[in-house]
């Protein structure tokens, strides 16, 4: 099939224990018109699902496609909307074909042998799937993840006998913090380890080709007009569409991509404020070996909130069990078919990436909802008749924010806010682009356990994860968030100028929101609650 770098998921010239940049370019020189038996890879026709299975490894493929019926009504589409639901694999994802994959090839290919030890980065499901291989054939395993993971991904890891390493969410890539430079480090310290890399591994993608890909076309005979995909390391997107181009070669491929990623093309639709999102296992920043973005018609950024309401829509309207993803996805396929005017009598398949038992104490949560701003509280509030429920955090009387600069020390910050009476206070940099938050509890911390000095800058001790609101949220939902954080930054989007015609839009600080303010104002508004509606 192509003549890249890693070959049945080898080195050509060293095994896995040679590690290489997850974004290195791809030396694939795949050609569509050559035969799969000129291929160099070793390929996995499609079998059946058996009646008795011989081991739950026999249960990763052949997974459904759904018919969607309300939800296209509702958006008045005409044509056929299925859904393959990835979520009917062993494992719950659609990762539990590039884990197997990956390790039935490097087994294959003598590299990986009974007693060595499987190290993934991975946000969580490639991870399971690993994790269930090497359950069943004996291998140990361990999972490098962000903390933005949910706790459900790390429990059932842990309940497969894998080994967990949390690393920084807002960690570059290429940073010593990742997940991906940690699981680095794990590798040169064990001996016998190996990462299988699905940045890089061509067993993801084939994965893909030869099983998902080949199952939509069986199933739709050959007969398909879009297809659309959300894209993490690219592996499920590039495998598919590579088939998809032989096949069905008039299919419309359809790339999702988070705002806050940089997968999609062109470049410029991914220029925006937003530097992280809640939705879990899609976007980068940066763009995986294994990612070939030649094959996408058109792509479309999904944000957060329409993306869990979309999840939380499929659930129940259609009785979907899927994940956050798979609500970005459904939401941009929409767009996708309008956009292309697809008709009666034509078909779209959606892929949803797994199931919402990963997600249970997230987007299901009314509160975890409610306290993103991803869910509008009713009229009826859970405080009963309080009557300040739906006001506005504008109606709060914030003191004016003080901010520092990442390189101006400890020692200064603190002497900074015992003087000021503040316990908190957010970093920004010289454009005022909020980069974190301190606190007086955690420099101290820091500095007695030996951690840290006084002379060292701020940023060595900064929160780079915080709640942030708007203006217009109501008091209720920043209620919400006060029972679990001890303060919220409120925020408001400004435009700024930047010359030849570029204008931005940034987030500037408008104040930070704590229990006291919201108590205050419920004092000293008490007595006349009808003002205050």
């Amino acid at each position: 099939m192509s003549d890249c770098p890693v070959q049945n998921g080898v080195e050509r010239d060293s095994p896995f224990r040679k590690w290489k940049r997850p974004d290195c370019p791809s030396g694939c020189t795949y050609d569509p018109s050559k035969k799969i038996s000129e291929s160099p890879h070793r390929h996995v026709p499609l079998k059946p699902k058996p009646a008795i299975m011989s081991s739950i490894l026999d249960n990763i493929g052949n997974t459904p496609l759904v018919r969607l019926n309300r939800i296209p009504k509702s958006e008045g589409l005409h044509c056929e909307v299925l859904a393959k639901c990835e979520f009917f694999n062993a494992g719950g994802s659609v990762k539990d074909r590039i884990g197997l994959r990956m390790v039935e090839d490097a087994e294959k290919a003598g590299v990986l042998k009974p007693g060595d030890v499987l190290i993934e980065p991975t946000s969580g499901n490639t991870g399971i799937g690993m994790a269930l291989a090497a359950a069943v054939k004996g291998y140990r395993c361990i999972i490098v993840m962000p903390e933005k993971m949910s706790m459900e991904k790390v429990d059932v890891l842990r309940a497969l006998g894998a080994e967990i390493v949390r690393t920084p969410t807002s960690a570059a890539f290429d940073s010593p913090e990742s997940h991906i430079s940690v699981a680095k480090r794990l590798m040169e310290e064990i001996p016998n380890s190996h990462i299988l890399d699905q940045y890089r591994n061509a067993s993801n993608p084939l994965a893909h080709y030869d099983g998902t890909a080949e199952e939509i076309l069986q199933a739709c005979e050959d007969k398909v007009d879009m297809i659309v995909m959300g894209a993490g390391t690219g592996g499920t997107l590039t495998g598919i569409a590579r088939k998809f181009k032989e096949r069905c070669p008039n299919c419309k491929i359809i790339g999702v991509d988070p705002e806050g990623s940089i997968l999609a093309e062109p470049s410029e639709i991914n220029q925006t404020t937003i530097t992280g999102y809640e939705v879990e296992g899609t976007g980068y920043d940066f763009i995986p070996t294994v990612l070939e973005r030649k094959f996408v018609d058109k792509w479309y950024k999904s944000l957060d909130k329409p993306s869990f309401q979309m999840s939380r829509r499929l659930i129940r309207d259609e009785g979907v069990l899927c994940g956050g993803s798979s609500g970005g996805t459904m939401y941009c396929a929409i767009k996708a078919m309008k956009d292309f005017g697809l008709k009666e009598g034509q078909r779209c398949v959606v892929l949803f990436a797994d199931s919402v038992r990963n997600y249970m104490s997230k987007f299901l949560s009314d509160d975890w909802m409610s306290q993103r701003d991803f869910l509008q509280l009713g009229k009826a509030s859970p405080q009963g008749s309080s009557w300040w429920w739906n006001s506005n955090v504008s109606a709060l009387d914030l003191q004016s924010p003080l901010t520092v600069i990442p390189h101006v020390t400890i020692g200064e910050t603190l002497e900074l806010l015992n003087k000021e009476g503040f316990d908190q206070v957010p970093v920004v940099d010289k454009e005022g682009t909020i980069l974190g938050m301190v606190t007086v509890g955690n420099m101290m911390a820091q500095v007695v356990k030996g951690k840290v000095t006084k002379c060292d800058p701020v940023s060595t001790v900064m929160y780079k994860q915080f709640k942030q609101v708007n203006m217009n949220t109501s008091l209720g939902q920043l209620s919400r968030m006060l029972d679990t954080d001890h303060y919220v930054l409120v925020v408001h989007g400004q435009k700024q100028y930047e010359g030849e015609c570029k204008t931005i839009r940034r987030q500037m600080i408008f104040g930070i929101a704590t229990r006291i303010d919201l108590l205050n104002y419920i004092t000293n508004n008490s007595e006349k609650p009808e003002e205050q509606n």
